[in-house]
């Protein structure tokens, strides 16, 4: 199943997270169109597969060809939502009347 068709069907957050989606945030530091000496940052963040960030580098793609201030640098960090640590039962059963 393609990355564009996993989230034209609906999946749900926790279903892209345990078929190895990661939340992926990038701060993408840019030279501003009008002043090129001066550095502006912007924040990405969204569910995305480490380490090839397809939807990254969509992103990063469609900034280059759309938008005027050239990109300077990119650091990215992703997190997995969920480990296998993390999902587990728990000992205890609550009745509720």
């Amino acid at each position: 199943m393609s990355l564009k068709s996993r989230f034209k069907t609906g999946h749900s957050k926790l279903d892209l997270a345990t078929r190895g989606f990661r939340l992926t945030t990038a701060e993408i530091l840019y030279h501003l169109p009008d002043h090129q000496v001066v550095l502006q940052s912007y924040l990405w963040q969204e569910l995305d597969l480490a380490p090839e960030f397809p939807v990254l580098i969509k992103f990063l793609d469609f900034w280059q060809d759309n938008l005027d201030g050239p990109l300077h640098s990119v650091r990215v960090a992703a997190a997995g939502i969920i480990t296998p640590q993390e999902l587990r039962y728990a000992d205890i059963d609550i009745t509720l009347h």
